[in-house]
């Protein structure tokens, strides 16, 4: 098992204990590694420096208990963001009818990546119209994915709970 996963079966139940769901987790570095925790909260409000300090306490907690990573290493903990990587299969559902990039690992008709309007989710294939014409990408062909920053997305992100700040919280 990766250390990724590993990591993410540690934390897991205290990051869902807490209201929260893990958006992304990556661990990167060489010597001193970093551990990056993106999150976000159930309700759908904004996630606020208080949500990401509170999150970090407690996942720097399990990790000191649980100790999967060898020697010294940071821990960061953040929201997704306004511009969001869209990493779960309910990403591309919950934000129809937004502007998204996507970027297959391999050419599809001839391209990687793709830029248009979010459609949705149908079966395993992302549903994204581009120039006009409505596309069906499979989602296991997906290699990134963000939402693309519009007015109309910042209008949905201030309507959440006007903005939340984004700074990760940062423990050594």
């Amino acid at each position: 098992m990766a250390l990724s996963q590993t990591i993410e079966r540690i934390i897991t139940p205290t990051v869902e204990g807490m209201g929260y769901e893990l958006v992304r987790l990556t661990v990167s570095g060489g010597h001193r590694k970093t551990l990056q925790v993106m999150a976000e909260r159930k309700d759908g409000l904004n996630m606020s420096l208080d949500d990401c300090t509170h999150l970090s306490r407690a996942i720097s907690a399990v990790m000191d208990v649980e100790d999967p990573i060898e020697g010294a290493y940071s821990l960061e903990v953040s929201s997704p963001g306004i511009d969001r990587p869209l990493t779960r299969p309910k990403d591309y559902e919950r934000f129809a009818g937004f502007e998204a990039k996507l970027e297959t690992r391999a050419p599809i008709d001839g391209r990687k990546r793709f830029k248009g309007k979010l459609l949705g989710l149908d079966a395993q294939n992302v549903k994204i119209e581009v120039e006009g014409a409505a596309l069906a990408l499979p989602l296991e062909e997906i290699e990134k994915a963000k939402l693309v920053l519009t007015d109309d997305l910042i209008a949905a992100h201030e309507a959440n709970d006007g903005g939340a700040n984004e700074e990760p919280e940062t423990l050594n």
